[in-house]
């Protein structure tokens, strides 16, 4: 790799999806030099494809996660008092065709619940809780994420995609290099428990919703979801372990349309403007934290968040600049540099 011209700085930040570029923010706030490399720009990461809504979902939930879902629901909601943001409060409704007894988790977590008239419910669901949660429309709020890396002093470059640390050591002299790279993790830890969730969406004009909408079905992990962004309407969903295809499903496509238009009625005949696929990176547990360094830098990994990026970013950010903090000799003494703490708390990766 052709090491970057210009001056060196504290962290390299790999990956400009949500959680790299919060993590750079975050790195950048506590007075640090950052430079955020990455192969795809951020409306070409995962990040872009989804929905998006606050709430854990296909993440392997810890003590952790929920400190970290906290935190980020905080940051949210103060994003969402500005429109130019992408960030805002809505109302909706969480849906169970199952006839579940509890509301799901995502839904609990955001606040106050009303249990919803059954009879009021799209067909096929058995019972229903209204409430809000930040919703986020992705292009919009990466776009601003960006202007707040650049805002705060950071740089960024695109360029080759990475597929060992010792290319990123190669790339940049930084003493702190800080692993955000979604399901390019992978290649990057050399970690076979990161495996990827394919998701995909349908784009269509918004008829006049404002409220989104989001179903579980009676298939295991089956989800309907309707998320209202302004004039645009982001549709879904689907979970495919494994598959890695970045192509639309014809097939797919159609199935969401028809799932949504059976929630939510006003949606037939909706122009479709785009679709969006996002392969979502899923781990036993989310990896953050000190991992094995390499060429003598510190790593420090951000990754494994599923299809909870956007409801973990600003928690996990916090995380990595408290650790990058202690790693430059902040307070506290730093680790060493050959992995001997652990992301995740069970040995090195």
């Amino acid at each position: 790799m052709t090491p970057m011209a210009g001056q060196i700085p504290d962290v390299l930040v790999i990956g400009a999806g949500v959680c790299g570029l919060s993590s750079a923010i975050e790195l950048l706030r506590a007075g640090l030099a950052v430079t955020v490399y990455a192969a795809d720009p951020p409306l070409r990461t995962t990040s872009a494809a989804a929905g998006a809504i606050w709430g854990p979902h296909l993440v392997a939930e810890d003590e952790r996660v929920a400190r970290w879902a906290g935190q980020t629901l905080t940051r949210l909601r103060e994003l969402a008092r500005d429109p130019a943001t992408g960030v805002r409060e809505a109302a909706g409704v969480a849906a169970s065709a199952a006839g579940r007894a509890d509301p799901p988790g995502f839904a609990a977590a955001a606040g106050a619940l009303a249990p919803c008239d059954p009879a009021g419910l799209p067909r096929g669901y058995a019972r229903g809780w209204r409430y809000r949660a930040p919703v986020v429309a992705m292009p919009t709020y990466l776009d601003h994420l960006t202007d707040e890396v650049l805002r705060h002093g950071g740089q960024l470059h695109f360029g080759p995609r990475l597929r060992a640390l010792e290319e990123a050591a190669e790339l940049s002299a930084a003493p702190v290099i800080v692993n955000c790279a979604g399901m390019g993790a992978r290649d990057l830890a050399g970690d076979p428990e990161l495996v990827p969730v394919r998701g995909q969406v349908v784009v269509v004009a918004n008829p006049g919703l404002t409220d989104f909408f989001v179903g579980e079905r009676d298939e295991p992990g089956a989800v309907t979801y309707v998320f209202p962004h302004g004039p645009l309407a982001v549709l879904g969903g689907t979970q495919q372990p494994g598959e890695t295809s970045m192509r639309p499903d014809p097939a797919i496509a159609g199935a969401i349309l028809r799932e949504c238009v059976a929630a939510e009625p006003a949606l037939a005949g909706a122009p479709v403007l785009a679709h969006r696929v996002g392969l979502r990176p899923v781990r036993p547990r989310v990896s953050l934290g000190p991992a094995r360094g390499v060429a003598g830098r510190h790593v420090i990994a951000n990754y494994g968040h599923g299809g909870a990026g956007v409801t973990l970013s600003w928690g996990c950010a916090r995380e990595v600049a408290e650790e990058a903090g202690l790693l430059l000799g902040g307070p506290g003494r730093p680790p060493p540099a050959d992995g001997s703490r652990r992301a995740d708390g069970a040995g090195a990766q």
